[in-house]
Formats: C-alpha cells, sequence, structure tokens
C-alpha cells in the first residue's frame, strides 16, 4: 500500500501481467474465465459511514465470495495496525482470517478494494495457481482480482495530488488500466463510468490505449504501416539466411517509463526444413504464442482464448 509516497507509474510488470493473463486461461479454461463476465458493481461494495463496520465489511466480504463463485469460504475479518493493506491466512478452508489494516475504518470506500485482492489470494489457493517469488505472485493476484471482475476497485482506490497519494495494490495505476482495457474489451464492459477517482480514469485510458496497441502488431492485419514495413522485411531477413529472426523485441525504442511492444513475433524454419517459414506471436487477448506457417492472409483462431485474429504472415 502506497500511503503518502510516490506512486510508480508505466509499465514495469507488463511480462508478468501478461504470463497472467495467460496462466488464468490455461488453469480455468475459455468456459471458466467466461463465467465471470460481469464484474461486481458500485452498488455491491457500497459502504457509508452510517453502516456498522463489521456487519458492513462481512456483508462485502460475503460479495466478494458470492463474485468469485467460493460459496463454502467463510471470511472472518478483522482491524489492525499493520504496514501492508492486508492480509489473509491461507488455511484449508473452510474458514479464512483476513486482517484490514486500521485505516480502513475511516477510509471504508477502500474496503471493497483491499478485500478483493485477499479473497483472490484464497481463490488462487483453492486453484494451486501461483508464481514463483512474492512479488510475482503478488502481480498474478492483482492482474486475476482485475481480469476476473473485481480489481477496478482496486485502481478506484488510487488518488494523488501534490499533497497525498493512495495506491492499494502491486500494480502501477497504468498496468491496472491495461488489465482492466483487456477484459473490458473481451466481456465488452465499460467500466470508465464506474471510477470516482479522477486519477484512476486517466490511468484506464492510458492503458485502454496500450491494450489496442496489442491488436495492432504484426502479422495481424490491424497493423499500422511501419509495422507492415518492418515485419516484411525481418520476415525477408529470415527467408534469406535460413534461421530464426526476431522482431518487435520487447521494449526496443520503448523511453523511460514506457510500455513494451507487446507483438513480440519471431521466425523459425518449418519442422524438417519443409514447407514455409513459420512465424510465432502472442495472442492480444490472451498472450499464449500461435505459430502459423509465413504464406500471406489467413484466418487464425487461438486453441486457448478462441479468439479469431485476421492475420498476414
Amino acid at each position: 500500500m502506497t500511503d503518502g509516497g510516490p506512486v510508480v507509474h508505466g509499465y514495469p510488470h507488463l511480462e508478468t501481467v501478461r504470463s497472467a493473463i495467460t496462466a488464468l486461461y490455461k488453469r480455468l479454461s475459455y468456459d471458466t474465465v467466461h463465467t465471470f463476465d460481469t464484474s461486481i458493481t458500485p452498488a455491491d461494495v457500497a459502504f457509508s459511514d452510517q453502516d456498522d463496520l463489521h456487519l458492513g465489511v462481512q456483508r462485502v466480504a460475503r460479495e466478494m465470495v458470492r463474485h468469485l463463485h467460493l460459496p463454502d469460504a467463510r471470511m472472518i475479518v478483522s482491524f489492525r495496525e499493520m504496514e501492508h493493506a492486508a492480509y489473509v491466512e491461507l488455511a484449508a478452508g473452510p474458514e479464512y482470517f483476513i486482517e484490514l489494516n486500521d485505516r480502513f475504518r475511516t477510509h471504508r470506500r477502500d474496503i471493497g478494494a483491499a478485500l478483493a485482492h485477499e479473497v483472490m489470494h484464497v481463490y488462487l489457493h483453492r486453484l494451486d495457481l501461483a508464481f514463483p517469488g512474492t512479488r510475482d505472485n503478488e502481480i498474478l493476484t492483482d492482474t486475476a482480482t482485475t481480469y476476473l471482475g473485481a480489481g477496478w476497485l482496486l485502481l478506484d482506490a488510487y488518488r494523488e495530488d501534490g499533497a497525498s497519494s493512495q495506491k492499494l495494490g502491486y500494480l502501477t495505476p497504468e498496468e491496472f488500466g491495461y488489465v482492466l482495457a483487456k477484459r473490458a474489451i473481451t466481456f465488452g464492459e465499460a467500466p470508465e463510468t464506474w471510477f470516482t477517482s479522477a486519477q484512476a480514469y486517466t490511468a484506464y485510458t492510458k492503458g485502454l490505449a496500450q491494450a489496442r496497441r496489442d491488436e495492432q502488431q504484426p502479422p495481424l492485419t490491424a497493423a499500422g504501416w511501419a509495422g507492415r514495413r518492418r515485419y516484411a522485411k525481418d520476415r525477408r531477413y529470415a527467408q534469406e539466411h535460413g534461421s530464426g529472426g526476431a522482431g518487435a523485441s520487447a521494449g526496443a525504442g520503448a523511453g523511460a517509463g514506457a510500455a513494451p511492444r507487446g507483438g513480440a513475433y519471431s521466425f523459425s524454419p518449418a519442422p524438417g526444413g519443409a514447407g514455409p517459414l513459420r512465424v510465432s506471436f502472442p495472442c492480444p487477448t490472451c498472450q499464449q504464442r500461435i505459430r502459423l506457417p509465413a504464406r500471406g492472409r489467413m484466418r487464425a483462431r487461438c486453441t486457448l482464448c478462441r479468439t479469431v485474429l485476421e492475420c498476414d504472415t
């Protein structure tokens, strides 16, 4: 939890975020991911100063459990002084103990955000889905919370002005915006209507622009002229030299704080050396790598997320 200190911006964790989206689809399947097609709403987590603190917290915790399809998980929530926003004890269940930072006694509008992250820890624990290392595992948790419909609350908890700042979670505001935009594109949502924080709205628009750039990388036909020209040059080089070449390398030409280019493609010979050159590139929806023959325009379907892609390989 950043409370009054500097807020990191940009996309320093973007590759881990993309890996987390892929991991969700692989572990849950397309059908299960699409059972989360409706996000939790502001009304679901509304919490006024007139509400009883402990009854209100239990109500919001139950709403998170319902949203994440955890019918037999009982959350027992308490408050104490701590450095972090919250902590959950991951035992075998069916009861899970969550501790919230004492500051949430008077900052009730952000209790839903803190509980969303902690209940997602329970969900991932039950799935046995984790990344090695605390940092990457927390990034996975933030990404899953956002992609499965509750993490817009974490982005909305981001507020910053000249005198103070607050941010929950491990992702930067722009990274939260990126994952939220990926979800919005997939499920046809408009989360910008839910924000109460102007800074969160700005971060979302930046993340949306980055998510759209993922859909405009070669060999996708939506790629711009410059990208198509660079792709043709890289393909010709690979064909002439008979070896795999790489293009649109992550971070190439990116300035400080800029995002790596999400459309990193690479070439390789066909298996056994017979047939056309092959190109590998990430699916713009789930980031799983797709491998196709480099032989012109074609339509492909991602086997993981079922996205239909128009390509010119």
